[in-house]
């Protein structure tokens, strides 16, 4: 339906201009430079940045995870919304990211087998943290030397299933969704960047805990894992959602697999009478405090009814990643 293509090439938001012209249209990225440097003087951005100091951090360095306002999740939305790359300004969040995710106290215990804990033989941590750091900072056209560190983390930390997951519980030996999707997508953007081969591997390990499920449903049964996993979000965060699978599928170039059918077919199937799809929940609530899970920007509106912009953006892009009629 091209008429809510042009819809969302009138938004308001020109992050949402970017994900069609750049993920639905199929633009070169050289083309659409200028498009990049009003999303980051853009009001959104402006807010999303609001917290920064004058040292370019948001918040003291224990809050770095703040959800969803410390400087993990600003950096994360910063490049999922096509912010524009090489920002010298941003290296300073980068950094608060990186020492929080992956310090240099904490490096070392890795180096020398103390960390992260072990149960079972498995490692047991929350690897989306690292996850993102690798993604965003790739991303964001801000690489440095210890991305590596972290991508040699998610390898050499990797469960045999392929995936990750941060549950102690030593009954637990099956990689979890949450803690899986994000690391797969920070490696499959290091991979692309440094043509690194074991992180590339380890990325196709991770995308057959997905594969092997068809997204969303158990390997014995064929039933829905958790009926969370099918209702659309924008942002997911660390949780997940069909389309979040989806769009790591794209971005790593598993779309194709013939496993992503059922995903895509019930992604198709919530599509709305205008074209759009809507934002059947949300996880987070606006506030203009430092409560727990609060944004300081909207993601759209959350209805059954109304077309969400963010979900329907991401929606097309993956589709015509998929080879579908969009």
């Amino acid at each position: 339906m091209p008429d809510v293509i042009d819809r969302l090439l009138a938004s308001d938001e020109p992050s949402i201009r970017w994900k069609v012209r750049s993920r639905v249209l199929g633009e070169p990225e050289e083309s659409l430079a200028d498009l990049r440097r009003e999303i980051k003087d853009s009001p959104r951005v402006s807010a999303l940045l609001s917290n920064r100091d004058e040292s370019g951090r948001i918040f003291r360095q224990n809050q770095t995870y703040r959800k969803w306002k410390g400087a993990h999740w600003v950096f994360v939305h910063l490049a999922d919304i096509g912010y524009p790359t090489g920002d010298p300004k941003l290296i300073p969040m980068r950094d608060q990211v990186q020492d929080f995710d992956f310090g240099p106290l904490v490096t070392k215990k890795f180096r020398d087998g103390e960390w992260p804990p072990r149960v079972n033989g498995r490692a047991r941590f929350c690897a989306s943290l690292p996850g993102n750091a690798l993604f965003s900072t790739v991303a964001l056209g801000l690489v440095n030397e210890r991305c590596r560190e972290f991508a040699e983390l998610l390898i050499r930390t990797q469960w045999r299933d392929g995936g990750w997951n941060c549950d102690r519980n030593p009954e637990a030996h099956v990689s979890s969704f949450w803690e899986t999707l994000i690391p797969l997508r920070g490696l499959i953007a290091y991979a692309r960047y440094a043509g690194d081969d074991e992180a590339k591997e380890a990325a196709d390990r991770a995308a057959e805990v997905f594969l092997s499920r068809r997204l969303f449903r158990r390997i014995g049964d064929g039933e829905v894992m958790n009926p969370q996993f099918t209702r659309l979000r924008y942002p997911c965060y660390w949780r997940y959602d069909i389309l979040f699978g989806l769009k790591v599928m794209a971005e790593g170039g598993y779309i194709s697999d013939p496993r992503c059918a059922d995903a895509l077919d019930l992604l198709e199937s919530k599509r709305l009478p205008d074209g759009g799809w809507p934002a059947e929940e949300r996880f987070y609530a606006l506030t203009k405090d430092l409560s727990s899970r609060s944004e300081t920007v909207s993601w759209g509106g959350v209805s059954k009814t109304r077309m969400n912009e963010w979900v329907t953006a991401d929606a097309l892009g993956v589709l015509r990643a998929a080879g579908r009629t969009i």
